[in-house]
C-alpha cells in the first residue's frame, strides 16, 4: 500500500499546518514522522529544556492522534540514514514538508530531496512558518532588503490580512499504526528542570504598553511556541487588533532576519558589514564568565543574565542592554554572546539571535551605530525605576555581598569608541 509521509520539523501542531493539510488531501494514507536529529542533538547539553519541550509537544500530538488509531513515528539518528531506512520499509508515494530557511536545514533538505528523487519519490514543500518568505519581499531591482524600515513598509503593503486557516484537517486519513515516543533517557538526555510556559495571546495587544518594563507580569511567553511551531504565525496575527500593531512589527523583524540569513548565510559566523572586521576585541575570558553568571556589578545586566540562566527567558529590553554591555563595555566579540544565548534561550532561533547580536554590536545590517552605547544604569532608572525586576533576581543587591562594577561606564564608553574608530580606520587604509 502506497503512503505519503508528512515530516514534522518546526511545526509541531495539527491545526493550521500547511504541509500536513496538503498531505491529508493527497488521497493516500499519511504517516506523520519526526526525526530526533543526531546532528543537532550532539551539540546540546544533556539537560536541554528545548528538547524536553519538543518531547512534550509530540506527546500532546500523539494523544490527539490516538483517537484516530494513529501517532507520530519518532526516529532518532542522522536524517539521511533515517530516510534511507524509511524508503526500504514503506512504499512511499510522496513526502510533504514545511520549508525551513536556516543554512543547516536547507543543506539537510537538499540531501533528502536528492535521495527521494533518486528513488522516484516526490517532495512537496510549503510556506508555513512565515507570512512572506525569502524572495517575496524584494527591492525593485530584485535584490533583498538590508534595511528594516523599507522592508517593513513593503511587507505591510503586500499583507492582505492573512489569517488562520480554519479548514479542519481530515485526520481520518492518517496511517493507522500505534507509535511510541522514545524517552529522553533513551537518547542520553535528562528531563530538564526548566519548562516552557504556556503562551498567552491575550497580552499581545498590550505589548506596546509593557514591552520596555521587565517587571510587568504581562509576558506572552509566545516566542518558544513560535520557534517550534506549536502555534502558527497566522493565528498570532489574527488575534492582533490593528495592522500596525507593535507586536506585528516584531514578527516582521523576525521575517526580516530570516531573509537576511537566507540571502547572506555568511552572517552566521561573520560580520554583515566587513568594515568592522578590523575591530580588535578584548575577549577577556574572566570578564565574559562574570557576564555569563550575572556578576558585572551592573544590576540591569546581572538581573537579565540570572533570569536567563534560571528560566531560559530574558526580557527583550534587558537582552538589548546585556548584549550592548558585552560588546561595547567589555569589548567581547558578539559571537561569544550569541553562542551563550544560543545555549540558554528557550526561544533560540538562529536568524533572530544572530541578527539582534549583530545589531547590538553595530556589525549587522541596519545595526545600531557603533557610537550608540547604552548606559545600563540609566536604562535601569528609566525602565525599572522602583527596582522590582533587579531585586527579584539579585537578592544581595543592597548588601556588601553584591559585586562592584566590573568597569566604569565612562571609561568603557571611551574605550569602545576609540577601539571602533581604530578598527574602522584600519579597514579603510
Amino acid at each position: 500500500m502506497k503512503i505519503v509521509i508528512f515530516w514534522f520539523r518546526r511545526d509541531l501542531r495539527l491545526e493550521d499546518n500547511s504541509a500536513l493539510l496538503a498531505a491529508l488531501k493527497s488521497g493516500h494514507q499519511v504517516l506523520p514522522i519526526f526525526i530526533f536529529d543526531q546532528n543537532i542533538l550532539s551539540d546540546l547539553p544533556r539537560q536541554d529544556a528545548r528538547l524536553g519541550f519538543i518531547h512534550d509537544l509530540l506527546a500532546d500530538i500523539n494523544t490527539s492522534l490516538h483517537k484516530f488509531e494513529s501517532g507520530v513515528k519518532c526516529l532518532h539518528g542522522s536524517p539521511l540514514d533515517v530516510w534511507k531506512s524509511l524508503i526500504m520499509t514503506f512504499d512511499i508515494s510522496s513526502v510533504f514538508i514545511n520549508k525551513d530557511y536556516e543554512p543547516y536545514a536547507r543543506k539537510r533538505d537538499r540531501e533528502i530531496t536528492k535521495l527521494l528523487s533518486e528513488n522516484g519519490i516526490a517532495l512537496y514543500s510549503f510556506k508555513d512558518q512565515v507570512i512572506f518568505e525569502e524572495d517575496e519581499i524584494l527591492k525593485a531591482d530584485g535584490n533583498p532588503y538590508t534595511i528594516f524600515t523599507p522592508y517593513k513598509n513593503k511587507w505591510l503593503s503586500l499583507f492582505k490580512g492573512k489569517v488562520l486557516n480554519t479548514e479542519t484537517p481530515n485526520l481520518k486519513a492518517l496511517y493507522k499504526q500505534t507509535q511510541t515516543l522514545p524517552s529522553l533517557s533513551s537518547m542520553n538526555f535528562k528531563v530538564a528542570t526548566i519548562k516552557v510556559k504556556p503562551y498567552n495571546l491575550s497580552s499581545l495587544n498590550e505589548y506596546m504598553k509593557s514591552r520596555d518594563f521587565p517587571s510587568t507580569n504581562n509576558t506572552s511567553y509566545l516566542s518558544p511556541h513560535l520557534r517550534f511551531g506549536s502555534v502558527s504565525v497566522r493565528k498570532i496575527i489574527s488575534t492582533l487588533k490593528e495592522s500596525d500593531n507593535v507586536f506585528l512589527s516584531e514578527l516582521i523583524w523576525r521575517e526580516f532576519f530570516m531573509q537576511i540569513i537566507y540571502h547572506f548565510p555568511k552572517v552566521v559566523t561573520e560580520n554583515f558589514k566587513v568594515k568592522y572586521d578590523s575591530v580588535i576585541w578584548r575577549n577577556n575570558q574572566e570578564e565574559f564568565e562574570k557576564w555569563c553568571v550575572g556578576k558585572t556589578g551592573y544590576p540591569m545586566v546581572d538581573a537579565g543574565m540570572r533570569q536567563l540562566n534560571a528560566t531560559g527567558y530574558m526580557h527583550n529590553r534587558v537582552r538589548m542592554v546585556a548584549a550592548s554591555f558585552l560588546c561595547k563595555h567589555l569589548l567581547i566579540d558578539w559571537r561569544w554572546g550569541e553562542a551563550y544565548f544560543a545555549e540558554k534561550l528557550l526561544d533560540y532561533e538562529l536568524s533572530s539571535n544572530n541578527g539582534n547580536w549583530q545589531w547590538s554590536a553595530g556589525t549587522g545590517c541596519d545595526a545600531t551605530p557603533y557610537f550608540r552605547i547604552f548606559n545600563p544604569t540609566s536604562q535601569q532608572q528609566k525602565f525599572d525605576k522602583k527596582g522590582i525586576y533587579i531585586k527579584k533576581w539579585i537578592p544581595e543587591l543592597n548588601s556588601f555581598d553584591y559585586v562592584s562594577p566590573i568597569v566604569d561606564h565612562n571609561v568603557a564608553r571611551d574605550r569602545a569608541l576609540n577601539t571602533y574608530k581604530i578598527g574602522l580606520k584600519a579597514h579603510y587604509e
